[in-house]
């Protein structure tokens, strides 16, 4: 595999850090191939403007059309074109992210709004000039994996708990972006009570996660329904014989 690891935690020594080095450690040995991209270490810079599409500042600034203009015509900042180069590279996207406020760190959340543009992510055609999205897309063929730390208890994220359960909190990530650009996404690694770690805490998540990264080229996908599987109709909403008198986040899996 050609493993891109973007990494998003500000500080090296935290278990999120020594997970990390597990991992791609696990990842080498095994003979893959890795890239990793630490975004506080680069200071990667989350915010989206004008100069990102070589427009001029005074301009009206249309997010998608500037993106999709400057991709077309090689006007991006070298920074987000630089990250395109190593997603063109990558099979397998990994995102490690300790969970605030039920999602991604800013900084990631900026890469993810700065890389995956109009025209290059999604807004894709086919040659009939249809959108292709949800299964399809500008990242179709890869695979991505969220690896994530929690401070809280495992069983305050599960059906019942507090905060909802985990695929519905990651759901947005998973399905809304991993899925929505083509990647299939891989189920995801948690690490619940990150803040309360001894050794041998670590110890036993960082052979689960060696064990979770390695199985990773013969890990089924999540189940997510195709936009262009016959499920939906033109306003993309399910037929009305795809799970009847359901609602909610699960009809969406297949």
């Amino acid at each position: 595999m050609n493993v891109l690891w973007i990494y998003a935690h500000p500080e090296e020594r935290s278990l999120s850090g020594s997970l990390k080095d597990e991992g791609i450690a696990a990842l080498r040995e095994a003979g893959h191939e890795v890239r990793l991209r630490d975004l506080y270490a680069m200071k990667w810079n989350p915010v989206v403007d004008a100069a990102d599409f070589g427009q001029e500042p005074d301009r009206r600034l249309l997010v998608g059309e500037a993106s999709k203009r400057a991709n077309t015509e090689g006007t991006l900042s070298a920074d987000i074109r630089a990250e395109h180069e190593h997603i063109r590279w990558a099979d397998t996207i990994v995102t490690q992210f300790p969970l605030w406020w039920l999602g991604p760190p800013a900084i990631l959340k900026g890469w993810f709004d700065r890389v995956l543009l109009n025209g290059f992510a999604f807004g894709v055609k086919d040659e009939y000039g249809h959108t292709l999205r949800y299964g399809d897309g500008g990242l179709a063929g890869k695979r991505a994996m969220v690896i994530t730390t929690i401070g809280a208890r495992e069983a305050s994220f599960g059906p019942r708990g507090i905060h909802g359960a985990l695929d519905d909190v990651l759901f947005p990530l998973q399905h809304g972006l991993f899925w929505y650009t083509g990647m299939a996404a891989l189920p995801p690694v948690a690490i619940y009570g990150a803040d309360r770690a001894c050794e041998q805490d670590f110890a036993r998540e960082a052979l689960r996660l060696r064990r979770r990264l390695l199985a990773m080229p013969e890990e089924r996908p999540i189940a997510f329904r195709h936009q262009d599987g016959g499920d939906y109709d033109e306003n993309l909403v399910l037929r009305p014989h795809v799970a009847p008198g359901q609602a909610g986040l699960g009809v969406h899996y297949a």
